[in-house]
């Protein structure tokens, strides 16, 4: 894939720009996007900029970010805080996702979106309120190892890091996590799956394709 230079904001522009034409596959009345790449990527602040550039568009948007949806710590570290395999197959509550963020948008679905649903700081539910997302409204899901679930979205964009930078880039105390993004590229290539490429390795320098 070709990748052409360009800014974070003006990227956030064009990606907002292709969201809004796009139709939702299933013929429902939401478009998903999900924003996949690990912590150090920060997929999330791409979210954040693209939902800012729907506003400007008139378009309603929900960002919701995996990490409100871990599952309870007796289950995710039962292995152990740093066990890689754990943090690849245990520690996101893919069921979940898929009955309050998925579930509610699809055909016939009320559109009401549950925000986040653990917090892992108090390993206690966080009783957030669901919130109401409008028809022709666009959820943005962001998250690390989203591709490898089959997640209906309509458009998917991968931060991606080198080997490198993705080591000097993740703190020191989480390199545990790394051996989980390799079996990700390996098993999933999300590089090549994902509709939109972004190469992050110099964060003030993106460079996209798609």
């Amino acid at each position: 894939m070709r990748l052409e230079a360009i800014t974070w904001d003006r990227l956030a522009e064009r990606l907002a720009d292709r969201l809004t034409g796009l139709e939702p596959a299933d013929g429902g009345a939401w478009t998903r996007a999900g924003f996949d790449g690990a912590p150090a990527a920060r997929p999330g602040e791409l979210a954040e900029r693209v939902a800012q550039a729907l506003r400007v568009r008139g378009r309603p948007s929900l960002v919701v970010g995996t990490e409100g949806f871990l599952r309870p710590a007796s289950l995710r570290l039962e292995h152990g805080r740093r066990d890689a395999e754990s943090y690849y197959s245990e520690w996101f509550d893919t069921a979940a996702l898929w009955r309050e963020v998925f579930g509610p948008l699809d055909p016939s679905g009320s559109g009401r979106v549950l925000p986040d649903l653990w917090d892992p700081a108090t390993d206690r539910a966080t009783r957030s309120p669901y919130v109401p997302l409008p028809p022709g409204g666009l959820l943005l899901l962001h998250g690390p190892l989203l591709l490898r679930h089959w997640f209906p979205f309509d458009l998917s964009v991968h931060v991606l890091l080198s080997p490198g930078a993705l080591r000097r880039r993740t703190p020191q105390a989480d390199h545990w996590t790394l051996p989980a993004f390799e079996r990700y590229e390996s098993e999933t290539d999300p590089a090549a799956t994902a509709d939109v490429l972004v190469r992050a390795d110099d964060p003030r320098h993106p460079a996209w394709g798609g």
